[in-house]
């Protein structure tokens, strides 16, 4: 049976996404692990910088693999780079579930996030480099789909072991780590049995194999398919028009104007997606549970149930964020996530002094709203994080452009690990503050500067960053439409044809 192009492109990018998996995963399964009472006793009750520590090793690591990545990524192409990755991760993963001691596990963490931080820098990049214009949105979106997929079972599988196995056990902790093993082998053994890039094929002068690729991905290999061709000639010019043109390195991405633009957009969305407060909740959710008199394993059954949440949101970007487009979603989504964390800070800010059965009230508040706030940021924020960097670069600057936003998500998301655990004991409520007024300047950033992308063949994202203005606050959302690539071609094929019609009248 033959699988359709658009389907096979999915299924593609499905796979690629396991590395996101275990990103997600690492998210959800650290703070059931930290907090677990066997691992507070095999380590001597870990204070606040230590436990920061662990987390932001893990980030630190990232921060470093999403640097080496995109060079790598554009020397020896992007399937490689997955592969290292996944490696990386097999081997951090086995060395924290193996740990004796508090050393050798900051070891292991830095090794698997270093590992983490290829695969989530390259990832969105190659799925969105094999992805047709109109589903681009639904395959790159996979990357915060699989991440959220990964939070939920690591979330539950700590929980579990929290609520079975006994204080003493050292399987508490252990069990929940290894696990992120298995899916890293499964992604290192394969990945090498997929399509490269047919974008990095052709810049490599690898165009016959780059027009193969192409085929096999959106027409079933058939190299004569009318799409098919006008996107291998849409490539080859755009890399013509590149090398005379546009940016080639780093230092470029400073110096032109229009890459230093994307760059610009890019690493302000990266870092405001940490600023949200999502890796604040996702890191530290026990010890936030803390402050309105919920414990480690009850606290871990409701971030389950907001990572179950946050699943299907991520699954309605999936579905719909192509019709959206990017823009809105994202401005919308950074409101609304003020306004949760205004009522969350106001619950934890007035629970000490409020009678018992308004603290009931008050946590159920809190535990409510909080999945309000997963529903939503994993409906715009965080999937378009990945989606938005993935696909407004040129193929000169893609890597390059997507490594340093990754790199600064992982830098904010390092400081946000560091300083969380020490922040709520010292100053509680106050500190939620921070993301109260971050939610609220991300929207009007946005609101400002983010033009609309959606729909736009990649290979066209120089006329917009070209010919717009960085003010756009005025930009209408249904610009994109005119972007279809697959529309104007079959535009020119019925004007053809009508012009056929009438020569044939006429004879």
């Amino acid at each position: 049976m033959t699988i359709k192009p658009r389907t096979y492109q999915f299924l593609v990018g499905v796979f690629a996404s396991l590395g996101s998996f275990l990103f997600g995963y690492d998210l959800g399964v650290i703070g059931g692990v930290v907090a677990s009472k066997a691992f507070v006793r095999e380590f001597n009750d870990p204070n606040p910088n230590q436990v920061g520590a662990v987390v932001s090793l893990f980030t630190g690591g990232a921060f470093f693999g999403a640097l080496f990545a995109g060079p790598i990524g554009d020397w020896f192409g992007r399937r490689i780079v997955i592969l290292i990755g996944a490696v990386m991760v097999c081997l951090g993963g086995g060395m924290q579930s193996g740990a004796r001691n508090i050393d050798y596990f900051y070891s292991g963490r830095a090794l698997a996030g270093l590992g983490v931080g290829f695969l989530v820098m390259i990832i969105p990049l190659y799925q969105a480099e094999i992805a047709h214009p109109l589903i681009r949105g639904r395959i790159t979106g996979l990357q915060q789909f699989m991440l959220g997929i990964g939070a939920a079972v690591a979330v539950w599988i700590a929980y579990g072991t929290n609520l079975h196995l006994a204080s003493t056990d050292n399987n508490q902790w252990r069990i929940p780590l290894v696990i992120q093993v298995v899916p890293a082998a499964v992604l290192a053994l394969l990945i090498l049995l997929f399509p490269e890039s047919p974008r990095w094929l052709i810049v490599n002068g690898k165009r016959e194999e780059g027009l193969q690729t192409l085929a096999q991905l959106h027409s079933s290999n058939d190299q004569s398919d009318a799409w098919v061709r006008a996107e291998f000639e849409q490539i080859q010019e755009a890399i013509t028009f590149d090398q005379e043109h546009g940016a080639k390195g780093y230092k470029e991405l400073f110096t032109n104007k229009s890459s230093f633009r994307r760059l610009v957009l890019t690493t302000a969305l990266q870092a405001s997606v940490q600023m949200t407060g999502v890796s604040a909740i996702q890191y530290f959710s026990p010890e936030i549970y803390k402050t309105i008199n919920i414990g480690t394993t009850d606290a871990l059954k409701y971030q389950g149930i907001s990572n179950v949440l946050s699943i299907l949101a991520q699954l309605c970007t999936i579905l719909f964020i192509d019709r959206l487009g990017r823009r809105w979603p994202l401005i919308c989504g950074n409101l609304v996530n003020c306004v949760c964390f205004i009522i969350v800070t106001a619950a934890i800010a007035t629970f000490p002094s409020a009678s018992p059965s308004r603290q009931t009230s008050l946590g159920w508040a809190f535990i409510v709203v909080n999945w309000i706030y997963q529903i939503s940021f994993s409906f715009t924020c965080g999937s378009l994080s990945w989606i938005i960097p993935a696909e407004i670069f040129d193929t000169k600057t893609r890597s390059k452009g997507v490594s340093i936003s990754v790199m600064v998500s992982f830098a904010f998301n390092t400081m946000i690990g560091q300083v969380t655990s020490p922040a709520i004991n010292d100053i509680s409520w106050r500190y939620f503050l921070v993301f109260v007024v971050c939610n609220f300047t991300n929207a009007v950033f946005f609101w400002a500067f983010m033009p609309e992308t959606a729909k736009r063949p990649l290979e066209e994202m120089n006329i917009l960053f070209s010919g717009s203005s960085w003010f756009v606050p005025t930009m209408k959302r249904d610009l994109f439409a005119v972007n279809d690539l697959e529309h104007r071609i079959q535009e020119v094929i019925e004007k053809e044809i009508a012009l056929n019609v009438e020569n044939a009248s006429n004879k």
